[in-house]
């Protein structure tokens, strides 16, 4: 029997910090002229992945995944950033028995002990219990990467992977959505029906994140479109 996670509970990334806001207002003039001339992404991004499996034994169900289920998950990030041409080429998978780690606690020392390559390469930790679905690192503002660097990186719970138990989040999308936010993405209801949104020019005004898969949802009436909710940055259920 599959488990169930209620996400309106769900909160994976704080709002960005007004230096952060100034950056995203700084681009989004040239993406929406990208979108709007019909630009294509010339030049593919090749992003090296190191995959890092935290279990409390060498047991499936204490989150010990296998490599097959790494490479599907893998092929679902891939597919759904192809559009993008952003491509992830998997480096190497290790694995640790750690019950501390497992459980969702002392983090910190997780992420600083176990990853590797460098700012450019994406560390993925996945761990059967945690307070959320997924958490990331969104790019630094700032000089010190060196600090960053220790914190870079997602966490996701190891059963949305593809197959998992997790009940509608078990399709491979819950590790698409926050891989967004290690690329800079926002949620699609940042900032509410006020201000700047996502600072994608594209995406409508959303109030809330949305919860199951409420087709026709407009919860800013007064601004133009319906809520997006396929879209990866939203909290809706996943879907084929």
């Amino acid at each position: 029997m599959g488990r169930t996670f209620d996400s309106s509970n769900l909160k994976c990334i704080p709002s960005p910090s007004g230096e952060s806001k100034a950056i995203y207002k700084r681009f989004a003039p040239e993406v929406a002229i990208s979108r709007i001339s019909g630009r294509r992404f010339a030049q593919q991004i090749g992003i090296s992945v190191y995959v890092h499996i935290v279990a409390g034994s060498q047991n499936e169900m204490d989150g010990y995944l296998s490599d097959e289920t790494i490479h599907s998950q893998l092929q679902v990030l891939s597919s759904d950033y192809q559009p993008a041409n952003i491509s992830f080429t998997l480096k190497a998978i290790d694995r640790t028995i750690n019950e501390t780690w497992a459980n969702g606690t002392n983090l910190e020392s997780m992420w600083n002990d176990v990853r590797n390559g460098s700012y450019n390469d994406l560390n993925l930790w996945f761990i059967p219990k945690f307070h959320t679905l997924g958490l990331c690192t969104v790019p630094t503002a700032g000089d010190d990467l060196d600090s960053a660097l220790l914190q870079d990186g997602c966490t996701i719970r190891s059963d949305t992977v593809p197959g998992g138990s997790l009940n509608n989040y078990n399709l491979g999308k819950t590790l698409t959505h926050e891989v967004g936010h290690w690329l800079g993405l926002l949620h699609t209801f940042e900032g509410g029906c006020e201000g700047d949104g996502d600072f994608v020019d594209d995406t409508p005004a959303q109030a809330s994140p949305s919860n199951g898969c409420p087709e026709g949802r407009d919860s800013c009436p007064d601004k133009p479109g319906l809520d997006p909710i396929h879209n990866f940055m939203d909290y809706s259920y996943e879907y084929v």
